[in-house]
């Protein structure tokens, strides 16, 4: 998963929550355009200690593990 998708998930689990790009920049002493430029894809300067806290506000971790020799869905669904 790259920071695209990343970006992309954070905004759907954000909405599913009903929270605001607004509550959770102030929550997380973001900006607001911050959140909005990463969760569109439009900056490639968040760091990664920005994207956990998002989603540790969102009740998700990231979480390491060995890369498997076979596709995932997603990259099967994609075309990867």
């Amino acid at each position: 998963m790259g920071y695209l998708e990343i970006g992309q998930t954070i905004r759907e689990l954000r909405q599913h929550k009903k929270i605001s790009q607004q509550q959770m920049a102030e929550h997380l002493a973001m900006s607001r355009t911050t959140i909005n430029a990463f969760e569109l894809g439009r900056s490639g300067d968040v760091g990664l200690k920005k994207v956990m806290k998002m989603l540790d506000y969102l009740g998700y971790e990231v979480a390491i593990r060995e890369k498997s020799p076979f596709p995932t869905f997603e990259e099967i669904r994609d075309g990867r």
